[in-house]
């Protein structure tokens, strides 16, 4: 048998979600779907809502049939529902069918994000035990990098073959890149380390770290570290998704600038998102998971609570940026911390439960902000909300450090 490139299996991975990552760049169709069909933008949108909420749902009912399947076969499953989905839309759109559409769209393609996000994580975290947050940075950067890849796309291919025939096409298109990047997915042998790092660790020097414990993912949602795992990605991901939805409005009305450069501005912090992705989970790698995660909740505290009074716009911007790199890392790093306390015996199914934080904060996070404007009339009133949701975050951090401080404490003097 021959030994696969620990590599070229990270690139695999990043196949899988540069496709499912297209979901983000759904705005594209917004228009040209109200203008062929004459819908509304609420009938649009709940497409995309459906999704988001069947990602969430499918990747923790599905943990345990990725643990229990491997990674090639999910990974099948992921690329057969997400490419129906999406062709299915396009059957959709020339049915004029709106529940075609949230079923394709929503249902199948929802679920092929699911299965298809939590497949190559948990088997890149086995393959690179020495650089886990970089591993899971590679593969969760390729779905935040998505959107600069597929919304181009998108945009030509319907002045060319129309909204219909874009679906058909990159149904097939997705079809291709994921059945290939799954078919090289495959699980290292137990115990696995690269050759040049084995070698290091037999001359003393590099050591690896033991995990904190070794549980199953009905052990784990047992334990108070499970739930501060969730509510420091439900608060990270709940303000993220809230900067992205005001962030063109918030530019014009605290700076002053105009609705073009505004959306100029918004398509940077797409790569931003994916540059964080990989720079925060590679330097979780050096600096610890939890400390990556208390930098984040602190930083942000302070950048969402200055952000409405700062009309320099070059500043303004810079701080918008940093905290779109700081919502990607907090993606990108969660694997590699449910690696470090829960071991990695289920951490495909663990990381899908967490993901339902992911599905919650894509509810409260536009809930909030529609309600805080609703009673101030201002979009800068809700970041002050936010930052309070922050020092929150920064709390369950340090405290998250504490026990598993704690529990290092335990087992030494046993």
């Amino acid at each position: 048998m021959i030994e696969k490139n620990r590599w070229l299996m990270a690139l695999s991975a990043v196949g899988v979600h540069i496709c499912i990552g297209s979901v983000y760049a759904w705005s594209v169709y917004v228009k040209p779907i109200q203008e062929t069909m004459n819908w509304t933008l609420t009938d649009v949108t709940i497409a995309f809502s459906v999704a988001i909420f069947f990602l969430g749902l499918s990747a923790a009912l599905m943990g345990k049939f990725v643990e229990k399947n491997g990674p090639r076969v999910s990974a099948l499953l992921a690329a057969s529902f997400f490419a129906l989905g999406t062709a299915g839309s396009g059957l959709a759109i020339l049915m004029e069918s709106k529940l075609l559409l949230y079923f394709f769209y929503g249902v199948l393609g929802g679920c092929g994000l699911g299965i298809g996000y939590i497949s190559p994580v948990s088997t890149l975290v086995k393959w690179f035990p020495d650089k886990r947050g970089l591993a899971t940075g590679l593969a969760i950067m390729g779905f935040g990098f998505a959107s600069a890849v597929w919304g181009p796309t998108i945009k030509i291919l319907i002045e060319a073959v129309g909204v219909a025939g874009t679906f058909f096409v990159l149904g097939a298109v997705y079809f291709v890149i994921m059945f290939a990047s799954a078919l090289y997915l495959e699980a290292p042998e137990e115990n696995y380390l690269p050759k040049k790092f084995k070698k290091k660790l037999e001359e003393g020097k590099k050591t690896i770290k033991k995990d904190l414990s070794l549980l199953g993912v009905n052990e784990a949602v047992k334990t108070p570290r499970f739930y501060g795992l969730w509510i420091m990605l439900f608060i990270n991901v709940t303000c993220g998704i809230a900067i992205i939805g005001v962030a063109s409005p918030l530019l014009q009305e605290v700076v002053g600038i105009s609705a073009i450069a505004a959306a100029a501005s918004v398509g940077l912090m797409g790569i931003f998102n994916g540059a964080g992705r990989i720079f925060w989970a590679s330097l979780s790698d050096y600096l610890t998971r939890p400390i990556v995660y208390i930098i984040f909740f602190a930083t942000q505290a302070v950048a969402f609570y200055i952000l409405p009074s700062i009309t320099e716009i070059l500043l303004f911007q810079i701080i918008l940026y940093f905290i779109m790199s700081c919502y990607g890392g907090g993606f990108a790093s969660v694997p590699a911390y449910i690696g470090d306390i829960f071991g990695i015996k289920e951490l495909g199914a663990i990381h899908g439960y967490i993901l339902t934080a992911w599905a919650a904060a894509g509810l409260v996070g536009p809930l909030i902000i529609s309600i805080v404007k609703d009673m101030t009339g201002s979009y800068s009133q809700t970041l002050y909300v936010f930052a309070g949701f922050f020092c929150v975050a920064f709390v369950v951090s340090i405290l998250m450090l504490i026990n598993i401080k704690n529990i290092e404490k335990s087992r030494l003097s046993e």
